[in-house]
């Protein structure tokens, strides 16, 4: 039997584990069990990796514990603007969506941009129109406003910062979601999904919609969802570096990873993690934070449901 299995993150951070209580910590280990295991179940009975990746990434994008469609956080203007990406490693296909308001799952709509547009990348109010145009589901402001992430951006606002979920005195409850899987097929897939950063303006966009920065997939190679802070993951173009060293420097995938994760990123000053899966089953989950909330089900028996 060819190997398979899912791996999931809920963003990487500063997470303390003195403000994680019993109930809390038990919260996102259930999310995160929760989100692994219907994705894998999409696998166990032979359906496609993209399918499983966007499984996975509905539930942590509806669930409040993350920074991602429930519980995006707020922009400088008190909106949600969400990103999100989906990539298919069999044929290279891709579907992203930038700054979008009131879509429940961003990933549903990144995924219909894959197969139905001619486009990869779909942004703001016209990605809002063609969510609707597809009919998929739309919520209310009421549906994303949440009352810690509202303080949040008050907190953010006093001091006219953006804030991440690893800066050192910030709150550090949410982070990006992601997920990537190996189905018994041999295809990859790679899908992220964000609320962005607390109190950003002028319609910043980071990495997670950006493919080969923050979401990759490629058969020949693996399968990567990043995150942290987008910038620098843009700049070190980190989710496709992967992939190229494994491609021309014949490096492994945990080489690669613990080098751009633990070298370059590093250097460029960027924090943060990423998954990664390979065409043997192989699973990586490098970070050079304190903690990274993630997930792994794989057909050989493994399971894994972590934060710190």
């Amino acid at each position: 039997m060819n190997p398979y299995g899912i791996a999931i993150h809920g963003g990487a951070g500063t997470i303390s584990k003195a403000k994680m209580n019993k109930w809390k910590t038990q919260a996102y280990y259930e999310a995160l069990k929760h989100a692994y295991s219907l994705g894998y179940q999409v696998l166990r009975r032979g359906g496609k990796a993209t399918d499983a990746v966007i499984e996975a990434v509905i539930v942590l994008e509806d669930s409040h514990l993350f920074n991602a469609g429930k519980g995006s956080v707020f922009t400088h203007e008190g909106k949600n603007e969400m990103d999100a990406a989906i990539m298919d490693g069999k044929k290279l296909r891709a579907g992203g969506v930038a700054a979008v308001q009131f879509v429940k799952n961003p990933v549903k709509l990144a995924e219909i941009i894959m197969h139905k547009s001619r486009h990869v990348l779909l942004s703001g109010d016209q990605a809002l129109e063609y969510a609707k145009k597809h009919e998929l589901q739309i919520k209310d402001a009421e549906y994303f406003y949440d009352e810690f992430r509202y303080k949040q951006l008050q907190r953010a606002l006093t001091s006219d910062k953006t804030t991440l979920d690893h800066d050192e005195g910030a709150d550090r409850k949410f982070g990006t979601v992601g997920a990537v899987a190996l189905d018994k097929r041999g295809n990859l897939a790679a899908a992220t999904s964000t609320g962005g950063m607390t109190n950003k303006k002028y319609g910043r966009i980071g990495d997670s919609p950006l493919i080969g920065l923050g979401t990759y997939a490629n058969n020949e190679t693996c399968a990567i969802s990043c995150t942290g802070h987008g910038e620098y993951y843009m700049r070190g173009v980190v989710a496709y570096d992967v992939s190229a060293r494994m491609e021309y420097l014949g490096e492994t995938l945990q080489e690669a990873t613990n080098y751009v994760i633990h070298e370059k990123l590093v250097k460029l000053g960027g924090r943060g993690g990423l998954i990664g899966i390979d065409q043997t089953g192989k699973v990586v989950l490098p970070f050079n934070t304190k903690g990274m909330y993630r997930g792994v089900k794989l057909s050989d028996g493994t399971e894994l449901a972590s934060i710190f």
